[in-house]
């Protein structure tokens, strides 16, 4: 008998129907680690503060880099075949060969910005798995070792803070690409090519010629052409970056210049005749689509929309989740268990949009049995309210928003356990308690056999080393005839150049003997490396086994243990 169960598994049926999440409306429905993703990335990622206020580097900008890489790594697109896209074949994409057109050096992805962006994400370590049984059997047909999803979703996501930090429209972030695990085709347009060329080109990648012109202008607002990289293009030495207008804001002085005939955009007036590519393609109309532009509104109205499909293009049979437009007003964090001395802690936080400091939030459950709680459910208090942090799409003059944590740890009876939960919040206002309870049937915990405990593992510092790492422990409802393996996903890589690729580690654990069975628990343990971000789990107990995905290790508090070797 095989229960390929979650640890916490809603039973209810996923609203697909998710592409209006507008503010005030959503509540974050459960299980979709997709959707957690993505609301966490957009609305909590530290990635963000590197792209706020369009910060310089490299005499260009970083959000410049962002958006120019994840142009070059969706221009691999075929809508004929439905074959590339955003999927980070970028990574294997670096090192395609430079040649000569007329004394003049090209190359598909060159520029220091491409490797620095990719650094930028690696540094990070927000890659998750998210994917099952069909990728680890793909994984395993290819010896593949490393981790195959998400590295797309990183560089989808920079491009929307890149724009954002730049003063742009905000575009809407779906999560759920797949990485490539090799090179693409070479299909970056390059400024050499003639116009029959380039429209070819974005047709290939699914745009009209009138999308091309919006495309172009919309990705040229940003940054520019470096000498050090286009030598005999920007042929100048003393000017290190011909920037495509004159404002490092994301803005339509691209177009305005140009109509003007006063822009410095090289690319439109460059000595060489053969490289005024932005020339070529911005008039390859009569200017139409240029003259529309003069308009802010639809010139930012065109750009979110435009980027916004950009990203959003990959290979066939890849589906993406429903775009996240705004904060879902309520998100449940996944349940933390521990058990000792006869008793189950469940610890969990739910994020509440907007400060009210009179609000109170109230933790309730049921239990298994339905003999320990009352039919209106046991209750716990919230142990503490924590700021969340926002990131730039939140944040002060882009929308204003403010968000609270508020903290749970319910002490829960172990022998009746606990079968479902739910909150509820009162303003203190006067107003009636909104009940968050995922659509009416609460966050439903299927099973109490197999889990992390979070009491028991630990966050562990060897001092005299620095070493770091934790100490997993699982308990299994069962005797020591059971078993658990953990599969880890860790995003850190000791690449020093790209492909910096997540690593795959799959365990079997053993017993732990610093924490003996007790209340018909037994407690099996391994070390992971203190960058671990998501472990998948899988334990048989009495030939029944339970399998839990993507247990997000960032949400844990592992208590801290220091040894001095």
């Amino acid at each position: 008998m095989f229960r390929s169960l979650g640890l916490l598994r809603i039973s209810v049926a996923i609203t697909l129907i998710l592409a209006d999440y507008a503010h005030g409306t959503s509540t974050f429905q459960w299980p979709n680690p997709q959707l957690a993703y993505a609301d966490k990335q957009l609305y909590a990622s530290t990635l963000s503060i590197l792209a706020q206020n369009c910060p310089p580097r490299d005499n260009t900008t970083i959000p410049a880099q962002w958006l120019r890489i994840a142009y070059h790594d969706m221009s691999t697109h075929n809508v004929d075949d439905g074959t590339g896209g955003l999927d980070a074949s970028i990574q294997y994409e670096l090192d395609r060969p430079q040649y000569l057109i007329k004394s003049i050096v090209f190359a598909q992805n060159i520029g220091q910005g491409q490797f620095e962006s990719l650094n930028d994400f690696k540094g990070f370590n927000i890659i998750a798995p998210f994917f099952g049984s069909k990728y680890l059997e793909i994984r395993r047909e290819k010896s593949i070792t490393h981790c195959l999803l998400l590295v797309a979703d990183v560089i989808a996501l920079a491009a929307v803070f890149a724009v954002a930090g730049c003063g742009g429209p905000l575009i809407p972030f779906s999560a759920g690409r797949v990485d490539a695990i090799e090179a693409g085709p070479a299909t970056v347009p390059e400024p050499q090519q003639d116009l029959a060329s380039h429209t070819e080109a974005f047709r290939r990648q699914g745009f009209t010629p009138t999308e091309m012109i919006g495309l172009v202008a919309c990705g040229h607002t940003l940054g520019g052409v470096r000498q050090v990289d286009f030598p005999l293009v920007v042929t100048d030495t003393e000017d290190f970056l011909q920037t495509f207008d004159t404002t490092t804001n994301f803005d339509n002085a691209v177009v305005s210049e140009y109509l003007q005939n006063t822009t410095e955009n090289i690319l439109v007036v460059g000595p060489n005749v053969t490289t005024r590519s932005d020339f070529r393609i911005f008039s390859s109309d009569g200017n139409v689509t240029m003259q529309s532009f003069l308009s802010s509104d639809l010139f930012n109205e065109t750009c979110g929309t435009l980027i916004g499909r950009m990203i959003n293009t990959v290979p066939s049979g890849v589906t993406l989740t429903q775009p996240i437009s705004e904060p879902f007003d309520y998100v449940v964090s996944e349940p933390l268990f521990s058990y000792r001395d006869g008793t189950f802690s469940v610890g969990t936080t739910l994020r509440v949009l907007s400060d009210n400091p009179d609000r109170t939030v109230t933790m309730l459950w049921a239990d298994r049995q339905g003999s320990n709680c009352p039919s209106t459910g046991c209750t716990s208090p919230s142990t503490q309210t924590e700021d969340v942090f926002l990131t730039l799409i939140g944040i002060g003059n882009v929308r204003g928003l403010t968000a609270n944590r508020f903290v749970f740890n319910a002490t829960i009876n172990a022998t009746t356990s606990i079968s479902k939960f739910w909150f509820e919040v009162d303003e203190n206002d006067g107003s009636d308690p909104i009940v968050v309870n995922n659509g009416g049937s609460g966050f439903v915990i299927e099973q109490d056999s197999v889990f992390i405990d979070n009491g028991r593992s630990e966050a562990v510092t060897i001092n005299s080393t620095s070493e770091q790492y934790k100490q997993v422990v699982v308990a299994i409802r069962g005797d020591s005839s059971s078993s658990v393996s953990i599969t880890a996903f860790d995003p850190a890589s000791d690449a020093t150049t790209p492909p910096y690729l997540p690593t795959i580690i799959t365990t079997d654990l053993q017993l732990d003997e610093r924490n003996p069975s007790e209340g018909g628990f037994t407690f099996f343990t391994a070390n992971v490396t203190d960058t671990v971000n998501f472990i998948n789990i899988t334990g048989n107990v009495g030939g029944t086994s339970y399998t839990q995905e993507n247990f997000d290790m960032t949400v844990t508090a592992f208590p801290l243990v220091e040894f001095s070797q």
